[in-house]
Protein backbone atom coordinates (compact mmCIF):
# COMPACT_ATOMS: atom_id res chain seq x y z
CA UNK A 1 0.00 0.00 0.00
CA UNK A 2 2.78 2.26 0.83
CA UNK A 3 3.68 2.72 -3.02
CA UNK A 4 0.29 3.44 -4.01
CA UNK A 5 0.25 6.36 -1.37
CA UNK A 6 3.50 7.67 -1.96
CA UNK A 7 2.93 7.79 -5.92
CA UNK A 8 -0.46 9.40 -5.49
CA UNK A 9 1.41 11.66 -3.13
CA UNK A 10 3.72 12.66 -6.27
CA UNK A 11 0.92 13.17 -8.74
CA UNK A 12 -1.01 15.21 -6.52
CA UNK A 13 1.74 17.35 -5.95
CA UNK A 14 2.36 17.61 -9.88
CA UNK A 15 -0.94 17.78 -10.99
CA UNK A 16 -3.19 19.78 -9.19
CA UNK A 17 -2.47 23.14 -11.54
CA UNK A 18 -3.32 21.79 -14.23
CA UNK A 19 -6.79 19.73 -13.23
CA UNK A 20 -9.77 20.48 -15.02
CA UNK A 21 -13.52 19.03 -14.86
CA UNK A 22 -13.23 15.55 -12.92
CA UNK A 23 -15.90 12.85 -12.97
CA UNK A 24 -17.16 9.88 -10.80
CA UNK A 25 -18.21 6.80 -12.40
CA UNK A 26 -21.49 4.76 -12.70
CA UNK A 27 -21.73 2.40 -9.80
CA UNK A 28 -21.27 -1.03 -10.88
CA UNK A 29 -24.61 -2.76 -11.42
CA UNK A 30 -26.30 0.23 -11.74
CA UNK A 31 -29.42 0.25 -14.17
CA UNK A 32 -27.98 2.95 -16.41
CA UNK A 33 -25.16 0.69 -17.81
CA UNK A 34 -27.76 -1.29 -20.28
CA UNK A 35 -28.61 1.52 -21.07
CA UNK A 36 -25.30 2.63 -21.93
CA UNK A 37 -25.44 -0.35 -24.39
CA UNK A 38 -28.34 0.05 -26.02
CA UNK A 39 -27.27 4.20 -27.26
CA UNK A 40 -23.81 2.98 -28.14
CA UNK A 41 -24.99 0.14 -30.64
CA UNK A 42 -27.77 1.97 -31.70
CA UNK A 43 -25.99 5.05 -32.42
CA UNK A 44 -23.36 2.90 -33.54
CA UNK A 45 -20.95 5.45 -34.51
CA UNK A 46 -19.21 7.50 -31.47
CA UNK A 47 -16.07 8.53 -29.11
CA UNK A 48 -16.53 7.74 -26.13
CA UNK A 49 -19.97 5.25 -26.10
CA UNK A 50 -16.90 3.03 -28.23
CA UNK A 51 -14.44 3.32 -25.37
CA UNK A 52 -17.02 1.31 -23.16
CA UNK A 53 -14.76 -1.44 -22.76
CA UNK A 54 -13.09 -0.25 -19.70
CA UNK A 55 -15.55 0.36 -16.85
CA UNK A 56 -17.18 1.55 -15.03
CA UNK A 57 -17.94 4.15 -17.53
CA UNK A 58 -16.54 7.94 -16.94
CA UNK A 59 -20.26 10.35 -15.78
CA UNK A 60 -19.10 13.32 -17.85
CA UNK A 61 -18.19 11.31 -20.76
CA UNK A 62 -21.76 9.31 -21.09
CA UNK A 63 -23.69 12.29 -20.09
CA UNK A 64 -22.32 14.17 -22.87
CA UNK A 65 -23.27 11.76 -25.36
CA UNK A 66 -26.55 11.44 -23.81
CA UNK A 67 -27.28 15.09 -24.42
CA UNK A 68 -26.10 14.34 -28.25
CA UNK A 69 -28.81 11.78 -28.68
CA UNK A 70 -31.09 13.98 -26.37
CA UNK A 71 -30.88 16.99 -28.74
CA UNK A 72 -31.06 14.97 -32.38
CA UNK A 73 -34.06 13.31 -31.61
CA UNK A 74 -35.45 16.85 -31.11
CA UNK A 75 -34.84 17.02 -35.19
CA UNK A 76 -31.73 19.39 -34.76
CA UNK A 77 -30.39 20.12 -38.61
CA UNK A 78 -26.96 19.50 -39.44
CA UNK A 79 -25.89 23.03 -41.42
CA UNK A 80 -23.21 21.47 -43.26
CA UNK A 81 -25.11 18.40 -44.35
CA UNK A 82 -28.76 19.44 -44.37
CA UNK A 83 -28.83 16.10 -41.97
CA UNK A 84 -30.96 15.41 -39.59
CA UNK A 85 -28.52 15.12 -36.47
CA UNK A 86 -30.33 11.72 -35.58
CA UNK A 87 -30.74 10.46 -39.17
CA UNK A 88 -27.05 10.53 -39.16
CA UNK A 89 -26.28 8.01 -36.22
CA UNK A 90 -29.23 6.14 -36.60
CA UNK A 91 -32.08 4.99 -38.59
CA UNK A 92 -34.59 3.52 -36.29
CA UNK A 93 -36.11 6.28 -33.83
CA UNK A 94 -35.80 5.91 -30.04
CA UNK A 95 -38.83 3.97 -28.39
CA UNK A 96 -41.05 6.00 -25.99
CA UNK A 97 -38.95 4.10 -23.08
CA UNK A 98 -36.00 5.00 -24.64
CA UNK A 99 -36.89 8.60 -24.06
CA UNK A 100 -37.82 7.77 -20.83
CA UNK A 101 -34.50 5.86 -19.84
CA UNK A 102 -32.71 8.65 -21.39
CA UNK A 103 -34.41 11.05 -19.06
CA UNK A 104 -33.91 8.58 -15.75
CA UNK A 105 -30.40 8.82 -16.86
CA UNK A 106 -29.25 12.68 -17.41
CA UNK A 107 -31.63 12.60 -13.83
CA UNK A 108 -29.25 10.44 -11.94
CA UNK A 109 -26.23 12.36 -13.60
CA UNK A 110 -27.49 15.81 -13.28
CA UNK A 111 -23.99 17.42 -12.25
CA UNK A 112 -22.96 17.15 -15.51
CA UNK A 113 -26.20 18.38 -17.52
CA UNK A 114 -26.12 21.44 -19.81
CA UNK A 115 -29.46 21.48 -20.46
CA UNK A 116 -32.67 21.70 -18.78
CA UNK A 117 -33.35 20.57 -15.42
CA UNK A 118 -36.65 21.64 -14.55
CA UNK A 119 -38.23 17.68 -15.21
CA UNK A 120 -35.86 16.39 -12.40
CA UNK A 121 -37.44 18.74 -9.76
CA UNK A 122 -39.70 16.66 -7.05
CA UNK A 123 -43.09 17.98 -6.85
CA UNK A 124 -43.40 17.31 -3.34
CA UNK A 125 -40.13 17.83 -1.39
CA UNK A 126 -39.84 16.04 1.88
CA UNK A 127 -39.39 18.32 4.58
CA UNK A 128 -38.53 20.91 2.22
CA UNK A 129 -34.70 19.87 1.93
CA UNK A 130 -34.77 16.43 1.05
CA UNK A 131 -35.69 14.79 -2.19
CA UNK A 132 -36.15 18.52 -3.72
CA UNK A 133 -34.78 16.15 -6.89
CA UNK A 134 -36.41 12.91 -7.92
CA UNK A 135 -33.58 10.67 -7.67
CA UNK A 136 -31.72 12.27 -4.51
CA UNK A 137 -32.48 12.13 -0.88
CA UNK A 138 -30.09 15.03 -0.63
CA UNK A 139 -28.65 16.86 -3.50
CA UNK A 140 -26.83 19.85 -3.38
CA UNK A 141 -25.57 21.73 -6.71
CA UNK A 142 -24.06 24.96 -6.75
CA UNK A 143 -20.82 26.80 -8.91
CA UNK A 144 -17.85 24.64 -6.81
CA UNK A 145 -19.23 21.76 -4.95
CA UNK A 146 -21.95 19.02 -6.11
CA UNK A 147 -22.93 16.05 -3.24
CA UNK A 148 -25.73 13.54 -3.94
CA UNK A 149 -26.12 11.61 -0.78
CA UNK A 150 -28.69 8.77 -0.96
CA UNK A 151 -29.68 5.90 1.33
CA UNK A 152 -28.93 2.07 0.09
CA UNK A 153 -30.95 -0.83 1.03
CA UNK A 154 -32.12 -4.21 -0.24
CA UNK A 155 -34.34 -6.54 1.89
CA UNK A 156 -34.74 -10.02 -0.14
CA UNK A 157 -36.84 -13.07 1.31
CA UNK A 158 -37.13 -16.26 -0.42
CA UNK A 159 -37.66 -20.05 0.50
CA UNK A 160 -35.26 -22.72 -1.17
CA UNK A 161 -37.26 -26.25 -2.01
CA UNK A 162 -36.57 -28.70 0.47
CA UNK A 163 -34.29 -26.52 2.57
CA UNK A 164 -36.24 -25.56 5.75
CA UNK A 165 -34.31 -22.93 6.83
CA UNK A 166 -35.32 -19.43 5.03
CA UNK A 167 -33.17 -17.47 2.01
CA UNK A 168 -32.82 -13.66 2.81
CA UNK A 169 -30.74 -10.27 2.34
CA UNK A 170 -30.64 -7.49 4.25
CA UNK A 171 -28.63 -4.98 3.46
CA UNK A 172 -28.43 -1.48 4.87
CA UNK A 173 -26.32 1.46 3.94
CA UNK A 174 -25.44 5.26 2.12
CA UNK A 175 -24.12 6.10 -1.00
CA UNK A 176 -22.69 9.49 -1.72
CA UNK A 177 -20.87 10.79 -4.98
CA UNK A 178 -20.01 14.61 -5.49
CA UNK A 179 -17.14 16.84 -6.75
CA UNK A 180 -15.69 19.69 -5.38
CA UNK A 181 -14.58 23.19 -7.72
CA UNK A 182 -15.31 20.55 -10.57
CA UNK A 183 -11.45 19.54 -10.28
CA UNK A 184 -11.78 16.72 -7.67
CA UNK A 185 -14.66 13.82 -7.43
CA UNK A 186 -15.02 11.56 -5.11
CA UNK A 187 -17.09 8.53 -4.50
CA UNK A 188 -18.29 6.21 -1.51
CA UNK A 189 -20.66 2.98 -1.06
CA UNK A 190 -21.16 1.96 2.63
CA UNK A 191 -22.99 -1.15 3.13
CA UNK A 192 -24.08 -3.47 6.54
CA UNK A 193 -24.98 -6.79 5.35
CA UNK A 194 -26.88 -10.11 6.51
CA UNK A 195 -27.45 -12.99 4.09
CA UNK A 196 -28.10 -16.63 3.49
CA UNK A 197 -27.97 -17.93 0.33
CA UNK A 198 -28.82 -21.06 -1.62
CA UNK A 199 -26.80 -24.12 -0.11
CA UNK A 200 -24.79 -23.99 -3.26
CA UNK A 201 -24.01 -20.57 -2.11
CA UNK A 202 -22.56 -21.77 1.57
CA UNK A 203 -21.24 -24.59 0.21
CA UNK A 204 -19.53 -21.65 -2.03
CA UNK A 205 -18.31 -19.73 0.76
CA UNK A 206 -16.77 -22.79 3.09
CA UNK A 207 -14.59 -24.13 0.62
CA UNK A 208 -13.43 -20.63 -0.78
CA UNK A 209 -13.57 -19.08 2.38
CA UNK A 210 -14.94 -15.95 0.99
CA UNK A 211 -18.62 -14.70 -0.13
CA UNK A 212 -18.68 -13.91 -3.84
CA UNK A 213 -18.20 -10.38 -4.51
CA UNK A 214 -16.99 -9.21 -1.05
CA UNK A 215 -14.28 -9.83 1.41
CA UNK A 216 -14.31 -10.09 5.31
CA UNK A 217 -17.30 -11.81 6.52
CA UNK A 218 -18.11 -13.27 10.13
CA UNK A 219 -20.72 -16.19 10.22
CA UNK A 220 -24.44 -15.41 11.10
CA UNK A 221 -27.29 -17.25 12.55
CA UNK A 222 -25.14 -19.98 11.86
CA UNK A 223 -25.89 -20.98 7.99
CA UNK A 224 -25.66 -16.80 6.85
CA UNK A 225 -23.15 -14.28 6.55
CA UNK A 226 -22.53 -11.19 7.86
CA UNK A 227 -19.95 -8.76 6.11
CA UNK A 228 -19.85 -4.78 5.39
CA UNK A 229 -19.15 -3.30 2.07
CA UNK A 230 -17.35 -0.33 1.61
CA UNK A 231 -15.85 1.12 -1.22
CA UNK A 232 -14.97 4.68 -2.18
CA UNK A 233 -12.60 6.30 -4.50
CA UNK A 234 -11.06 10.02 -5.35
CA UNK A 235 -10.52 10.91 -8.87
CA UNK A 236 -8.89 14.40 -10.62
CA UNK A 237 -7.11 15.59 -13.83
CA UNK A 238 -3.40 15.60 -14.38
CA UNK A 239 -4.42 16.68 -17.73
CA UNK A 240 -7.57 17.52 -20.01
CA UNK A 241 -6.38 13.84 -21.37
CA UNK A 242 -5.73 12.05 -17.84
CA UNK A 243 -7.65 10.89 -15.51
CA UNK A 244 -6.26 9.07 -12.11
CA UNK A 245 -8.13 7.76 -9.75
CA UNK A 246 -7.60 6.16 -6.08
CA UNK A 247 -9.28 4.12 -4.06
CA UNK A 248 -10.80 0.73 -3.28
CA UNK A 249 -13.16 -0.55 -5.01
CA UNK A 250 -13.73 -2.83 -8.75
CA UNK A 251 -12.67 -2.71 -12.28
CA UNK A 252 -13.69 -4.31 -15.22
CA UNK A 253 -12.18 -4.59 -18.52
CA UNK A 254 -14.53 -5.81 -21.62
CA UNK A 255 -17.65 -5.95 -23.17
CA UNK A 256 -19.01 -9.33 -22.01
CA UNK A 257 -21.40 -10.14 -19.40
CA UNK A 258 -18.01 -11.81 -18.11
CA UNK A 259 -14.13 -10.77 -18.00
CA UNK A 260 -10.86 -13.40 -18.79
CA UNK A 261 -8.98 -10.41 -18.55
CA UNK A 262 -9.64 -8.14 -15.43
CA UNK A 263 -13.48 -8.62 -13.75
CA UNK A 264 -15.72 -6.89 -11.04
CA UNK A 265 -17.07 -10.31 -9.98
CA UNK A 266 -14.81 -10.76 -7.10
CA UNK A 267 -13.78 -8.75 -4.22
CA UNK A 268 -12.85 -4.55 -4.20
CA UNK A 269 -9.08 -3.93 -4.01
CA UNK A 270 -6.75 -0.97 -3.44
CA UNK A 271 -5.71 0.22 -6.42
CA UNK A 272 -4.39 3.30 -8.81
CA UNK A 273 -5.49 3.90 -12.19
CA UNK A 274 -4.45 6.34 -14.40
CA UNK A 275 -6.49 6.43 -17.98
CA UNK A 276 -5.69 8.45 -21.31
CA UNK A 277 -7.92 9.38 -23.62
CA UNK A 278 -6.55 10.82 -26.69
CA UNK A 279 -7.12 10.91 -30.21
CA UNK A 280 -8.50 7.44 -31.02
CA UNK A 281 -6.81 5.79 -28.51
CA UNK A 282 -7.64 5.11 -24.94
CA UNK A 283 -4.59 3.91 -22.72
CA UNK A 284 -5.14 2.83 -19.05
CA UNK A 285 -2.86 1.53 -15.94
CA UNK A 286 -4.12 0.32 -13.04
CA UNK A 287 -1.65 -0.58 -10.21
CA UNK A 288 -3.13 -2.81 -7.59
CA UNK A 289 -2.60 -4.25 -4.03
CA UNK A 290 -4.34 -7.58 -3.66
CA UNK A 291 -3.95 -10.74 -1.24
CA UNK A 292 -2.70 -14.20 -1.58
CA UNK A 293 -5.37 -16.66 -0.26
CA UNK A 294 -5.39 -17.60 3.15
CA UNK A 295 -6.85 -19.00 6.30
CA UNK A 296 -7.61 -16.81 8.61
CA UNK A 297 -7.30 -17.81 12.56
CA UNK A 298 -8.13 -14.85 14.28
CA UNK A 299 -7.47 -11.67 14.34
CA UNK A 300 -3.96 -10.81 12.25
CA UNK A 301 -2.04 -9.86 9.41
CA UNK A 302 -2.92 -10.80 5.92
CA UNK A 303 -0.14 -10.76 3.67
CA UNK A 304 -0.53 -8.79 0.33
CA UNK A 305 0.56 -9.06 -3.29
CA UNK A 306 0.42 -7.08 -6.26
CA UNK A 307 -0.59 -6.41 -9.79
CA UNK A 308 -0.39 -4.30 -12.63
CA UNK A 309 -2.28 -4.11 -16.19
CA UNK A 310 -2.67 -2.11 -18.87
CA UNK A 311 -5.16 -2.20 -21.35
CA UNK A 312 -4.97 0.06 -25.16
CA UNK A 313 -7.88 0.26 -27.17
CA UNK A 314 -8.02 2.25 -30.19
CA UNK A 315 -10.96 2.97 -32.51
CA UNK A 316 -10.31 1.61 -35.75
CA UNK A 317 -12.88 2.84 -37.20
CA UNK A 318 -16.01 4.74 -36.28
CA UNK A 319 -18.18 1.07 -35.67
CA UNK A 320 -14.92 -0.78 -34.53
CA UNK A 321 -12.76 -1.10 -31.15
CA UNK A 322 -9.73 -3.13 -30.65
CA UNK A 323 -8.02 -3.25 -27.53
CA UNK A 324 -4.34 -5.05 -26.13
CA UNK A 325 -3.90 -5.93 -22.11
CA UNK A 326 -1.21 -6.88 -20.57
CA UNK A 327 -0.99 -8.16 -17.03
CA UNK A 328 1.23 -9.16 -14.38
CA UNK A 329 1.03 -10.39 -10.86
CA UNK A 330 3.36 -10.08 -8.51
CA UNK A 331 5.34 -13.18 -7.02
CA UNK A 332 6.38 -11.78 -3.72
CA UNK A 333 4.87 -11.67 -0.86
CA UNK A 334 4.63 -8.13 0.64
CA UNK A 335 7.22 -6.73 -1.38
CA UNK A 336 6.30 -4.12 -4.66
CA UNK A 337 8.78 -4.45 -7.67
CA UNK A 338 9.08 -0.56 -8.49
CA UNK A 339 10.05 -1.61 -11.96
CA UNK A 340 6.37 -2.35 -12.76
CA UNK A 341 5.44 0.98 -12.26
CA UNK A 342 6.70 2.05 -15.46
CA UNK A 343 3.42 2.55 -17.38
CA UNK A 344 4.41 2.17 -20.73
CA UNK A 345 7.13 -0.67 -21.17
CA UNK A 346 5.75 -3.88 -21.90
CA UNK A 347 5.86 -6.03 -18.58
CA UNK A 348 6.35 -9.51 -20.00
CA UNK A 349 10.04 -7.45 -20.70
CA UNK A 350 10.50 -6.31 -17.29
CA UNK A 351 9.06 -9.84 -15.83
CA UNK A 352 11.70 -11.74 -18.01
CA UNK A 353 14.23 -8.75 -16.80
CA UNK A 354 13.89 -9.30 -13.43
CA UNK A 355 14.27 -13.34 -13.62
CA UNK A 356 10.83 -14.18 -14.67
CA UNK A 357 9.80 -15.01 -11.02
CA UNK A 358 5.77 -13.44 -11.78
CA UNK A 359 2.63 -14.56 -13.61
CA UNK A 360 2.57 -12.67 -16.71
CA UNK A 361 -0.57 -12.63 -18.82
CA UNK A 362 -1.61 -10.98 -22.28
CA UNK A 363 -4.85 -10.53 -24.36
CA UNK A 364 -6.52 -9.00 -26.82
CA UNK A 365 -10.49 -7.64 -27.04
CA UNK A 366 -12.67 -6.58 -29.81
CA UNK A 367 -15.98 -4.61 -30.32
CA UNK A 368 -17.96 -4.22 -33.40
CA UNK A 369 -21.50 -2.33 -33.18
CA UNK A 370 -23.29 -3.25 -36.67
CA UNK A 371 -26.41 -2.03 -38.56
CA UNK A 372 -27.73 0.17 -35.19
CA UNK A 373 -28.56 -3.35 -34.39
CA UNK A 374 -26.43 -5.45 -32.63
CA UNK A 375 -22.54 -5.78 -31.44
CA UNK A 376 -19.99 -8.47 -32.07
CA UNK A 377 -17.34 -8.89 -29.13
CA UNK A 378 -14.65 -10.78 -27.97
CA UNK A 379 -11.56 -11.74 -25.66
CA UNK A 380 -8.63 -13.81 -25.68
CA UNK A 381 -6.08 -14.48 -22.93
CA UNK A 382 -2.85 -16.23 -23.22
CA UNK A 383 -1.08 -17.48 -19.92
CA UNK A 384 1.73 -19.49 -21.97
CA UNK A 385 2.99 -20.01 -25.66
CA UNK A 386 4.83 -22.33 -26.52
CA UNK A 387 4.66 -22.52 -30.42
CA UNK A 388 5.91 -26.13 -30.61
CA UNK A 389 3.72 -27.51 -27.76
CA UNK A 390 0.69 -26.08 -29.80
CA UNK A 391 1.61 -27.32 -32.72
CA UNK A 392 2.41 -31.25 -31.59
CA UNK A 393 0.82 -31.50 -28.19
CA UNK A 394 -2.54 -29.62 -28.05
CA UNK A 395 -3.42 -31.45 -25.09
CA UNK A 396 -0.20 -30.13 -23.45
CA UNK A 397 -0.52 -28.32 -19.95
CA UNK A 398 1.73 -25.12 -20.94
CA UNK A 399 -1.51 -24.54 -23.76
CA UNK A 400 -2.99 -22.13 -21.16
CA UNK A 401 -5.62 -19.70 -22.77
CA UNK A 402 -8.95 -18.80 -23.14
CA UNK A 403 -11.16 -17.38 -25.58
CA UNK A 404 -14.68 -15.21 -25.27
CA UNK A 405 -17.04 -14.83 -28.51
CA UNK A 406 -20.41 -12.58 -27.91
CA UNK A 407 -22.80 -11.16 -29.20
CA UNK A 408 -25.66 -8.21 -28.23
CA UNK A 409 -28.97 -7.56 -30.27
CA UNK A 410 -31.28 -4.96 -29.34
CA UNK A 411 -34.79 -4.28 -30.21
CA UNK A 412 -34.84 -7.93 -31.61
CA UNK A 413 -36.97 -9.45 -34.23
CA UNK A 414 -38.35 -5.90 -34.20
CA UNK A 415 -39.93 -6.29 -31.31
CA UNK A 416 -38.63 -2.32 -29.04
CA UNK A 417 -36.72 -2.51 -25.77
CA UNK A 418 -36.45 -6.38 -26.05
CA UNK A 419 -32.66 -7.44 -26.38
CA UNK A 420 -30.89 -10.45 -26.46
CA UNK A 421 -26.98 -11.09 -25.34
CA UNK A 422 -25.35 -14.33 -26.15
CA UNK A 423 -21.76 -15.58 -25.00
CA UNK A 424 -19.32 -18.70 -25.03
CA UNK A 425 -16.44 -18.19 -22.61
CA UNK A 426 -13.79 -21.36 -22.75
CA UNK A 427 -10.53 -21.58 -20.93
CA UNK A 428 -8.17 -23.93 -20.63
CA UNK A 429 -6.63 -26.22 -17.92
CA UNK A 430 -3.93 -24.35 -15.42
CA UNK A 431 -5.13 -21.10 -17.34
CA UNK A 432 -4.49 -18.28 -14.41
CA UNK A 433 -2.57 -20.84 -12.35
CA UNK A 434 1.93 -19.84 -11.45
CA UNK A 435 4.44 -22.22 -10.00
CA UNK A 436 3.35 -21.14 -6.63
CA UNK A 437 -0.01 -20.03 -4.78
CA UNK A 438 1.13 -16.14 -4.57
CA UNK A 439 1.09 -15.18 -7.83
CA UNK A 440 -1.75 -16.97 -8.81
CA UNK A 441 -4.51 -14.53 -10.99
CA UNK A 442 -6.74 -14.64 -7.49
CA UNK A 443 -7.54 -11.72 -4.95
CA UNK A 444 -8.84 -12.29 -1.30
CA UNK A 445 -9.68 -16.34 -2.27
CA UNK A 446 -11.58 -15.21 -5.59
CA UNK A 447 -10.88 -15.01 -9.14
CA UNK A 448 -9.84 -11.88 -10.44
CA UNK A 449 -11.36 -12.85 -13.79
CA UNK A 450 -14.02 -15.81 -14.71
CA UNK A 451 -15.32 -16.82 -11.59
CA UNK A 452 -15.28 -20.51 -12.33
CA UNK A 453 -11.32 -20.43 -12.86
CA UNK A 454 -10.10 -22.13 -15.32
CA UNK A 455 -10.91 -25.85 -17.12
CA UNK A 456 -14.37 -25.03 -18.31
CA UNK A 457 -17.00 -23.98 -21.64
CA UNK A 458 -19.68 -22.06 -20.70
CA UNK A 459 -22.58 -20.94 -22.92
CA UNK A 460 -24.89 -17.61 -21.68
CA UNK A 461 -28.10 -16.33 -22.51
CA UNK A 462 -29.43 -13.46 -21.05
CA UNK A 463 -32.66 -11.69 -22.44
CA UNK A 464 -33.97 -8.37 -20.88
CA UNK A 465 -37.66 -6.63 -22.26
CA UNK A 466 -38.72 -3.81 -20.85
CA UNK A 467 -42.22 -3.66 -21.94
CA UNK A 468 -43.26 -0.17 -19.99
CA UNK A 469 -41.73 2.21 -18.69
CA UNK A 470 -41.62 1.41 -15.10
CA UNK A 471 -41.40 -2.68 -15.91
CA UNK A 472 -37.98 -4.37 -16.57
CA UNK A 473 -37.55 -8.77 -17.42
CA UNK A 474 -34.58 -9.95 -17.17
CA UNK A 475 -34.19 -14.08 -17.73
CA UNK A 476 -30.76 -15.38 -17.92
CA UNK A 477 -29.52 -19.13 -18.79
CA UNK A 478 -26.32 -20.48 -17.71
CA UNK A 479 -24.97 -23.81 -19.29
CA UNK A 480 -21.16 -24.64 -18.60
CA UNK A 481 -19.13 -27.88 -18.08
CA UNK A 482 -15.74 -28.08 -15.90
CA UNK A 483 -13.24 -30.72 -14.92
CA UNK A 484 -12.89 -30.65 -11.40
CA UNK A 485 -9.79 -32.13 -9.44
CA UNK A 486 -10.91 -36.13 -8.62
CA UNK A 487 -9.24 -38.24 -6.20
CA UNK A 488 -6.38 -35.73 -4.76
CA UNK A 489 -5.01 -35.13 -8.59
CA UNK A 490 -4.69 -31.38 -9.74
CA UNK A 491 -6.46 -31.50 -13.04
CA UNK A 492 -6.23 -27.56 -14.09
CA UNK A 493 -9.82 -26.28 -12.96
CA UNK A 494 -8.79 -25.07 -9.14
CA UNK A 495 -6.64 -21.62 -10.18
CA UNK A 496 -5.75 -21.48 -6.66
CA UNK A 497 -3.34 -24.50 -6.67
CA UNK A 498 -0.10 -24.45 -8.04
CA UNK A 499 0.74 -26.32 -11.56
CA UNK A 500 3.71 -28.14 -10.42
CA UNK A 501 0.81 -30.23 -7.90
CA UNK A 502 -0.08 -31.77 -11.61
CA UNK A 503 0.56 -35.48 -11.81
CA UNK A 504 1.02 -35.11 -16.00
CA UNK A 505 2.41 -33.19 -18.89
CA UNK A 506 -0.41 -33.64 -21.07
CA UNK A 507 -3.87 -35.48 -22.15
CA UNK A 508 -5.54 -32.13 -21.05
CA UNK A 509 -8.09 -31.03 -22.64
CA UNK A 510 -11.91 -28.91 -21.49
CA UNK A 511 -13.33 -30.64 -18.75
CA UNK A 512 -10.45 -33.04 -18.04
CA UNK A 513 -11.13 -34.89 -14.60
CA UNK A 514 -14.45 -35.23 -12.43
CA UNK A 515 -16.91 -33.67 -15.06
CA UNK A 516 -19.21 -31.76 -13.54
CA UNK A 517 -22.11 -30.18 -15.83
CA UNK A 518 -24.55 -27.07 -14.77
CA UNK A 519 -27.44 -25.98 -15.51
CA UNK A 520 -28.67 -22.48 -13.76
CA UNK A 521 -31.54 -20.45 -14.79
CA UNK A 522 -32.94 -17.15 -13.59
CA UNK A 523 -36.03 -14.99 -14.40
CA UNK A 524 -36.85 -11.80 -12.57
CA UNK A 525 -39.48 -9.44 -12.59
CA UNK A 526 -39.56 -5.66 -11.18
CA UNK A 527 -41.27 -3.00 -11.22
CA UNK A 528 -40.08 0.57 -10.24
CA UNK A 529 -42.19 2.15 -7.36
CA UNK A 530 -40.22 5.60 -8.36
CA UNK A 531 -37.03 6.23 -9.06
CA UNK A 532 -34.66 3.90 -7.91
CA UNK A 533 -37.00 1.88 -6.06
CA UNK A 534 -37.99 -1.81 -6.70
CA UNK A 535 -40.31 -4.37 -5.97
CA UNK A 536 -39.16 -7.68 -7.89
CA UNK A 537 -39.70 -11.54 -7.41
CA UNK A 538 -37.65 -13.61 -8.68
CA UNK A 539 -37.08 -17.54 -9.71
CA UNK A 540 -33.71 -19.45 -9.86
CA UNK A 541 -33.34 -23.39 -10.79
CA UNK A 542 -29.99 -24.59 -10.62
CA UNK A 543 -28.82 -28.55 -11.64
CA UNK A 544 -25.26 -29.84 -10.54
CA UNK A 545 -24.03 -33.04 -11.38
CA UNK A 546 -20.43 -34.84 -11.72
CA UNK A 547 -18.94 -38.05 -13.74
CA UNK A 548 -18.18 -39.91 -10.47
CA UNK A 549 -20.96 -38.18 -8.62
CA UNK A 550 -24.05 -38.29 -11.27
CA UNK A 551 -27.16 -38.04 -8.71
CA UNK A 552 -27.89 -34.43 -9.24
CA UNK A 553 -27.93 -31.68 -6.75
CA UNK A 554 -30.98 -28.98 -7.76
CA UNK A 555 -31.98 -25.94 -6.25
CA UNK A 556 -35.10 -24.19 -6.86
CA UNK A 557 -35.69 -20.96 -5.62
CA UNK A 558 -38.40 -18.54 -5.56
CA UNK A 559 -37.66 -14.69 -3.42
CA UNK A 560 -39.29 -11.20 -3.60
CA UNK A 561 -37.88 -7.82 -2.23
CA UNK A 562 -37.67 -4.36 -2.31
CA UNK A 563 -34.22 -3.03 -3.16
CA UNK A 564 -33.48 1.01 -3.17
CA UNK A 565 -30.11 2.31 -5.06
CA UNK A 566 -28.39 -0.64 -4.83
CA UNK A 567 -27.23 -3.65 -7.27
CA UNK A 568 -29.07 -6.89 -7.94
CA UNK A 569 -27.14 -10.07 -6.19
CA UNK A 570 -27.11 -12.95 -8.42
CA UNK A 571 -25.97 -16.35 -7.50
CA UNK A 572 -24.89 -16.76 -11.11
CA UNK A 573 -22.14 -20.15 -11.39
Amino acid sequence: MQFIKSLTKLLFFICPAIATAQSTFLTPGSKDIHFVDRMEIKQQKNTHLNFSSVRPFNRKYIVDQTEFIDSARLGYVNTLTGRDKYEEWNSQALTSIDEYNLNSFLMNNSEWVTGSKKEFLSKRPVLKNFYTTKPNFLEVNTKNFFLALNPVFQYVHGVETGYNKSIFLNSKGITLRGTIGRKIGFSTFLTDNQERGPQFFQQQVNHFRAVPGVGFYKPFKTTGVDYFDARGYITFKAAGAIDIQFGYDKNFIGNGYRSLLLSDWGNSNLFLKLNTRIWKLNYQNIFMELMPQFKKAGDTLLDRKYAAMHHLSMNVTKWLNIGVFEGVIFGRKNHFDFQYLNPIIFYRHIEGTVGSPDNAVAGIDFKANIGHRAQLYGQFLLDEFILSEIKNNPTSWVNKWGLQVGVKYVDAFGVPNLDIQLETNRVRPFTYTHSDTISNYTHYNQPLAHPLGANFQEFLGIIRYQPAPKWHVYLQGIFYTQGLDSAGKNFGGNIFRDYTTRTMNSGFKIGSGDKATVLNTYLQVSYEIRENIFFEVTGLYRHFKTLNNPAAQTTTLFTGGVRINMFNRRYDY
